[in-house]
C-alpha cells in the first residue's frame, strides 16, 4: 500500500461518513516519523472537520519530564518509545472512548520548555472528532498494542527524509539548540526514532504523503 497524497476534504468527510454510520465519537490516530508534518496535518484536518467539533490530543504530552530522565541514558534518547508514560496515554485514550464525562483535559508538550504541561487541552462531551498524534502509534511493542483497541483508524503520514531531516534541524534551532547539536540530534536520536516508527508504516489504515 503506497502514500496518498493529501486531500483534507476527503478524510474529513470519511470521518463524517464515519461518524453517521456508527453513531460514535471518531479517534483517529495520525502516526509517522519525527518531523514528518504531524502537527501540521492534525491541524489542518481539525480546520477541515471543524474545529467546534473537533480537538487535536498529542502523544508528546506523555514525554516523561526531564526531572525523571536526568541522569539517565535516557536523556540521550529523549523520544525514544521507552521515555514516554504509555500508561498515562493509554488512559487517556479510554476516557476520550467512553465519553462519559463532562469534559477530559489531556496534557500538551510545550517545546522550548521541552516539558510535558499537564491539564491544557479540554475535550468536551460534545467533541465529534478526537485526533491523536505520535511516532508510536502503531508499534507492535506489548505495552503500546492497546492503542489500536481505543482509536478507530491510524493513518501513517510519510515524509521524504530529505525533507524531513532539514525540517528538524530548524526546528531544533529555532526553539534554542545550536546548529550543531540540532544536526547532531537530528540525525542520531531522531533518525533511530524514525527507523522505529517507519517500521511500523504497514499496519497502518492508510498511508499518507506528507511530501
Amino acid at each position: 500500500m503506497g502514500a496518498t497524497p493529501v486531500d483534507l476534504t476527503n478524510l474529513a468527510d470519511h470521518l463524517r461518513a464515519r461518524l453517521h454510520s456508527t453513531g460514535s465519537r471518531q479517534i483517529v490516530g495520525i502516526a509517522g516519523a519525527p518531523g514528518t508534518g504531524k502537527s501540521t496535518f492534525a491541524l489542518g484536518l481539525a480546520e477541515a472537520l471543524g474545529r467546534q467539533s473537533s480537538a487535536i490530543v498529542p502523544m508528546d504530552g506523555f514525554h516523561l519530564a526531564n526531572e525523571i530522565i536526568e541522569g539517565t541514558l535516557l536523556r540521550d534518547r529523549k523520544g525514544a518509545i521507552d521515555t514516554f508514560d504509555i500508561g498515562g496515554y493509554l488512559s487517556l485514550l479510554r476516557r476520550l472512548r467512553d465519553r462519559d464525562e463532562p469534559v477530559v483535559f489531556a496534557p500538551c508538550y510545550r517545546r522550548g520548555l521541552e516539558e510535558p504541561i499537564a491539564a491544557s487541552i479540554a475535550v468536551a462531551r460534545e467533541i465529534d472528532f478526537v485526533i491523536t498524534e505520535g511516532n508510536y502509534l502503531l508499534s507492535l511493542e506489548p505495552s503500546w498494542r492497546s492503542i489500536r483497541c481505543l482509536v478507530d483508524e491510524i493513518w501513517f503520514l510519510d515524509t521524504a527524509s530529505e525533507l524531513r531531516i532539514p525540517r528538524l534541524v530548524e526546528r531544533h534551532v529555532a526553539f534554542g539548540m545550536s546548529r550543531d547539536a540540532a544536526i547532531a540530534w537530528a540525525t542520531g536520536p531522531d533518525e533511530a526514532n524514525a527507523r522505529v516508527a517507519e517500521s511500523t508504516r504497514q499496519r497502518a489504515d492508510r498511508q499518507i504523503s506528507g511530501g
